[in-house]
């Protein structure tokens, strides 16, 4: 899993006058913060020297933190993105989301997690909150344009899941063959169609299964619009 580093450059310094001068170069000074993971980070500052950073033990491998014992503006930059949202806090990484590239933030055991020979858990892909689905959301069918709503999201993969009917599996199904078959497979039922007294009745029944590349978020907007 390849992690993403800040990018190199200073941030916005306040104007007030109590910060001490080690915050303000934390601030001032370009630097690149990369995510190491067990809560460890690699700094690259503004001289193009490279540290080691335990951001929860406060140990930097620096100068200043090494022989003067300091706080460093390396510990301090970290902070400054965790809390800034720029970096992922200890326990996570930082990864991109698969349908609008933004940078967003997963937990290290998902990030780590690797595909089994039983074909039961799946590694990624990862979505920012805007893209991420669950049941209940509205989605869009990029083959078809249709619209339909999310039953289930699983971890099981698209090549190890069978669609009985057709005798193949979700990644062998004919107009899957563009999506990727390690992907998670998700339930879906075409959007409700008629009103009765007892609620809203679905116009099928029918659940169909797809790889979750497939299948695109629709925003609130687009729902209700």
């Amino acid at each position: 899993m390849k992690t993403i580093a800040s990018p190199k450059a200073p941030l916005p310094v306040p104007t007030a006058d109590h910060l001490e001068e080690r915050s303000r170069r934390a601030r001032a000074e370009p630097m690149s913060v990369l995510p190491l993971g067990d809560g460890l980070y690699e700094v690259e500052s503004a001289s193009d020297h490279t540290y080691l950073v335990d951001l929860e033990a406060g140990r930097c491998t620096c100068p200043d933190h090494v022989f003067r014992g300091a706080r460093c503006k390396h510990v301090r930059r970290i902070a400054i993105e965790i809390t800034e949202g720029r970096t992922p806090p200890p326990g996570e990484v930082s990864v991109q989301c698969h349908d609008c590239g933004e940078t967003t933030f997963v937990t290290e055991s998902d990030a780590a997690k690797r595909h089994r020979g039983d074909g039961e858990a799946v590694a990624g892909p990862f979505y920012c909150d805007a893209h991420a689905i669950a049941p209940g959301d509205t989605v869009r069918d990029r083959e078809t344009g249709g619209r339909l709503t999310v039953v289930d999201v699983s971890d099981r993969r698209a090549d190890a899941v069978r669609i009985r009917a057709a005798d193949c599996t979700v990644a062998e199904y004919e107009t899957n063959a563009a999506y990727d078959p390690d992907v998670p497979v998700v339930a879906a039922v075409y959007p409700h169609a008629t009103v009765k007294r007892n609620g809203v009745v679905p116009s099928s029944l029918t659940v169909y299964v797809f790889p979750r590349t497939r299948l695109e978020a629709v925003v609130r907007d687009e729902v209700t619009g």
